[in-house]
Order: C-alpha cells, then structure tokens, then sequence
C-alpha cells in the first residue's frame, strides 16, 4: 500500500501524478467497485432508465465531519438520494467530488468514504465517477467538502409518478404529514459544536423505503420534500399557490424531549431547524389514514404525524400559518438572513 493510514493528505495527492494515481486507486477505487467506475474514464457511460430521468446536484460542507448518528460522507450519500426520492425517481447513479483540505488526516478520509460505500449500497446506488482535488490548508472549514450528484428513474417497480407529483396538485382538504420527529440533525450538530453532553444523533437516513412504499400503495401523493436547510417552515412556504394557504396544528408536530428542551435552553424553533432523514408530504384527504399507516410500519416512520391541512387563501397573502398549544394563530414565514448558528 503506497499511501500511509496514519499520514496527512498533502498538496502532491492534488497534483495528478503518482500521488494522486495512489490516492484514487487505494482509498476510493477500493472502497467504490463497479463495473462502471472501474473503468477509470474521464465520464461515466450509463444504460438509459426507463420513463423520465431526475437528476439532482448537491455540495456537503458540515463541522464536524464525524457526529453521532452519521458523518458527511453517509450525509452525501443519503441527502442525494433523498432528493431524487422526493421526485419519485428511484436513486441509480451517483458521482462523487472531493475537495480535500492539506493536513486532513488519512484516517478520516478513509472513514468518509468507508461509510460512503456502505450507505450506497445499502440504498441500492452506484458511485460512478468522480474527482478529487486538494487545497491549501486553512482554504475552509472541516477540512472535507464532497460535491454530489444523483440519477434516477421516475419509473419502477411498476409505478409510474410521472404526472403525479406538483403543486399543480394541491387542493382543499389536502393532508400534510411528516414522517418523524423535526431538528435532531440541527440539535446534534448543534451540540456537538458547543460541548454539549446529551444523547442526541442526528437522523441522517435515506428515506427511499417510506416513499416506495407510499407510491407502492397507491397513496395520491401530491408533493414530497426533505426538510433539510431552512426547515418545515421554510419548505411548506414553497409548497404555496396563490389560491390556497397551509394551517398547521403546533399540537401535532413531532419533536423529541431532548430536542426540545435543547431548544428552549438556545431559543431555537424546530419549525426552522436542518433535518437529514425527515421528509414532509401533502396527501388526497381521503388517503390520510392509509398513508399515516404506511408510514408508521417503517422503523424511520415511527413518529410520523398528520401536522396540517391545505386550506383556501383567507384574506390577505397565502401564507403558513399555525394553530398555536393556546389556542391562538401565527404566520410561519420562510426563514430570513442567517439560520445561526450555521449547521452545514
């Protein structure tokens, strides 16, 4: 083995001669075999899927690189294929970019990617090309930035979602559901950076078995997304149409003791907190309960909860807009400025 567990990566393993040639073939190639990344060419040559192609872009920068529940190499892998997963497409296909920061410690990378191979294939993708160039040292924060892209087909296992899914979609009555408990990424990560003691994890998880299953079922989904930056209150806003308004139950939405009270000790609000393996759809009102059960049969659906309706637009502007625990009513708006501290 040419390159050493217990050393540093140096400016030479971005130079693209020999150092390099080890660092791709020792601790990535090694790591993720295929038939098609073996082959080593400047891009990867695909089968075409069948029915209509999604395909999704994402960059993973977080401190610190390893945290309970995941790290950012599972982080790349899961928060791709969520993506695709919220449009239907079942993840095949994954590239990976590495931005690799001099002095970065072998021992971490290997673990990044260690734990990137296992998460792929345990949601049945393949990495198939990829790069890696390194930088200064003191260029960024972490020390590791992995740059991600995902491929999938809309159609599988004999559903098609092709004019399923759209906000085009929406009408009155609509339930909105989440599948689990909000903010324990944002809170662990949080913590983690603070010298916090407590046992948070981060819920960082591929959602595909949820999703499947829903379509499986026949559920009539109308719109999915990962609540990741920005939080619940964030993407339920991009769910909006002129016409129609969201009013959700506080009562209703999930959110574990020990992030709550995390929360109340920092001032945070769990509507605007980063998720990692939580994901929030609007389904036809008269498949709630079905689609509630669906959920709920799954280990990572376990908490999931039927948080509010689509309602027609009141007067004013169409918002999100929340039944508080005393009775009262408050517009959730899109997060502003900066969501401190910066998780990601």
């Amino acid at each position: 083995m040419k390159i050493n567990s217990q050393g540093k990566i140096t400016l030479a393993h971005g130079s693209g001669g020999s150092a390099t040639r080890d660092l791709i073939a020792e601790l990535f190639s090694a790591r993720f075999s295929n038939p098609i990344l073996d082959r080593l060419e400047d891009s990867a040559v695909l089968a075409r899927p069948e029915g209509g192609i999604a395909l999704t872009t994402d960059s993973y920068v977080i401190t610190p690189l390893v945290f309970p529940g995941g790290d950012i190499g599972k982080l790349a892998v899961c928060g791709t294929v969520n993506d695709l997963w919220m449009m239907g497409a079942k993840p095949l296909y994954l590239t990976a970019g590495f931005i690799i920061e001099e002095g970065l410690d072998f021992s971490t990378l290997e673990y990044v990617a260690e734990s990137m191979a296992r998460e792929a294939a345990r949601q049945g993708v393949a990495i198939v090309t990829g790069d890696t160039k390194v930088v200064d040292k003191g260029s960024g924060s972490g020390g590791l930035y992995i740059c991600t892209s995902g491929l999938g087909s809309r159609v599988f296992e004999g559903v098609s979602v092709e004019k399923l899914l759209g906000r085009e979609h929406l009408r009155d009555g609509d339930a909105v559901l989440v599948s689990g408990a909000l903010g324990n990424h944002h809170a662990c990560i949080l913590s983690q950076r603070l010298g916090i003691d407590n046992t948070i994890a981060s819920d960082c998880a591929g959602l595909g078995s949820m999703v499947r299953a829903l379509l499986q079922e026949g559920i009539r989904v109308k719109l999915m997304r990962d609540i990741t930056r920005g939080g619940l209150a964030t993407v339920l806003n991009e769910f909006l149409r002129e016409d129609l308004c969201i009013q959700l139950e506080e009562t209703a939405i999930p959110v574990d003791e020990d992030v709550a009270a995390l929360c109340g000790l920092l001032g945070l609000d769990p509507l605007y907190m980063a998720n990692e393996g939580k994901f929030v759809c609007v389904v036809e009102c008269d498949d709630t309960a079905q689609a509630l059960k669906v959920l709920r049969r799954d280990e990572l659906g376990r908490q999931a909860a039927v948080i509010g309706t689509v309602e027609p637009r009141s007067l004013g502007e169409p918002g999100v807009f929340l039944r508080t625990s005393l009775g009262g009513m408050r517009v959730v708006d899109v997060l502003y400025g900066e969501g401190l501290p910066r998780i990601c």
